[in-house]
């Protein structure tokens, strides 16, 4: 099923514990058996759920019965969240799942796994409220990946997780993509495709390739076949173009290809089932989801070019909203389509887990309190957790620089946050040289936001205002895809 873009303008434990083997993607038989969902929530599985004024009349934000919400449901690594909005933005409700634990014989069984809690999140939200819900979106893990049978929807395979990497097929789809394209890489859905097709011996002719977030969202609507163009970037697709290329149209696994429409699509109206099983309204709709780093992006609502969020977490990433779309594979840098707009992105191997090496919590804590972040540190560190950078310098064999140690551990802290907020500088100085927008000023997400100091030296380093994002969860910028898909 092939289509084009619709033109619409617009940490538990349990982080995928059976890692799989890195080279040949194959023996990913799966015996297909129907597990009814509404017997299959387990009451062990997490529950944390926060209803933010949930009376009726909720007089404190001025909620009246009558006003419509937006629902939002973020699909991660270990986990999923839910974020129930108005249309300002205002949170109603919001809760969060950890993924039970299902075994399939010697794996993992993640489908079961990822429809199990789909629907323990929509049982979570607030009764009262379900009627109120006027749009259903999620996301997913970018270049997660299902092959179904496409007349049952059923997974024919044990799904491709998104650090799952293919070596087997990258040759193969080196030798008919552009040199240095997105699908060049053993993580690529495009990769993960290839190596199930020549390594599947079973009927290919009714099977279907979708994403986690279109697998999850085809339970809700039950449309089969329908992606995005955020989601479908790493299997090929040219959002510039609205199209599949043409290189990927004359491959006989062309085939399974879903259609790809802009991410906060209205796709349909939610099953009949699911509104009678949870009492969701006659009119509630469901639309095209996103990743889960978009929808993160979206949560921190910068909405013009030039504005970027950064990410400090175990690594450093950043996402800058630029006019202009750039791709240069040398530095890991691709783009996502924003509507009308490009979101530039790169991850430097700098960041929070180089800290957690050297310091605990508490002395991060207790150290910054006695950094002067007007003051810049002499010392000249590049932080690495381990040999290679990738962004915003590309050298496979660069050495962490974290010499020389000076007696004071507040010096060596100081100096350590400076030259990771240098690197942060010269990171989205790049991205102006390879063309993109020129950052004007920088949202922070990720642990790293908490430290007030930090946030004052990059200031000081970047010359730019910087802040911590009101609203940095996935399950949020979903929502607001949601609210989008009514609009």
């Amino acid at each position: 099923m092939l289509g084009s873009i619709n033109h619409s303008s617009t940490l538990s434990i349990l982080l995928y514990p059976l890692s799989p083997k890195p080279g040949c993607c194959s023996s990913r038989k799966l015996n297909v058996r129907t597990h009814p969902w509404e017997k299959s929530v387990e009451k062990s599985v997490k529950l944390r759920t926060m209803v933010v004024g949930c009376k009726i009349e909720n007089q404190e934000m001025g909620f009246q019965a009558s006003e419509r919400l937006y629902l939002g449901m973020d699909f991660g690594t270990s986990g999923a969240r839910y974020a129930l909005i108005d249309k300002q933005g205002r949170i109603h409700a919001e809760g969060k799942r950890e993924y039970p634990n299902y075994m399939k014989e010697d794996s993992l069984d993640w489908a079961l796994s990822w429809k199990t809690t789909l629907f323990s999140l929509l049982e979570d939200v607030p009764v009262h409220l379900r009627p109120l819900v006027a749009s259903i979106s999620l996301d997913g893990t970018s270049a997660t990946t299902l092959i179904i049978d496409s007349k049952t929807g059923e997974p024919l395979a044990i799904p491709y997780l998104y650090n799952e990497s293919c070596p087997d097929a990258l040759p193969l789809v080196k030798s008919i993509a552009p040199m240095n394209h997105t699908v060049c890489s053993g993580s690529s859905t495009l990769c993960k495709l290839v190596s199930w097709w020549n390594n599947d011996d079973s009927d290919k002719k009714s099977t279907m390739l979708l994403h986690q977030a279109d697998w999850l969202l085809w339970l809700l609507h039950g449309q089969l076949g329908v992606s995005d163009y955020n989601n479908a970037l790493k299997v090929g697709y040219d959002p510039e173009a609205d199209s599949y290329p043409d290189w990927l149209l004359s491959q006989p696994y062309a085939q399974l290809l879903p259609m790809v429409k802009a991410p906060g699509t209205s796709i349909g109206h939610l099953k009949g089932d699911i509104r009678t099983q949870f009492g969701f309204s006659e009119d509630c709709i469901v639309c095209t989801g996103t990743t889960d780093s978009i929808a993160a992006f979206l949560a921190a609502r910068a909405t013009k070019p030039g504005k970027a969020v950064t990410s400090l977490g175990s690594t450093l990433a950043i996402k800058l909203l630029s006019t202009t779309r750039i791709e240069d594979a040398r530095y890991g840098v691709y783009s996502h389509r924003l509507d009308d707009k490009w979101l530039v992105g790169g991850a430097s191997n700098t960041g929070g887990a180089v800290l957690k090496e050297n310091f605990s919590d508490e002395q991060l804590e207790k150290l910054s309190e006695h950094i002067n972040p007007m003051e810049a540190s002499p010392l000249d560190y590049y932080p690495l957790k381990s040999v290679g950078e990738r962004f915003p310098v590309a050298n496979p064999k660069m050495e962490p620089r974290l010499h020389p140690r000076p007696e004071s551990d507040v010096e060596y802290l100081h100096g350590i946050l400076e030259s990771i907020a240098r690197i942060e500088a010269k990171a989205y100085m790049l991205l102006k040289d390879l063309g993109a927008t020129q950052v004007d000023e920088v949202f922070t997400a990720g642990g790293g936001a908490k430290n007030d100091k930090w946030t004052k030296i990059r200031e000081r380093v970047l010359g730019l205002p910087v802040s911590r994002a009101t609203q940095t969860e996935a399950a949020y910028g979903a929502a607001l895809l949601a609210l989008k898909g009514c609009q």
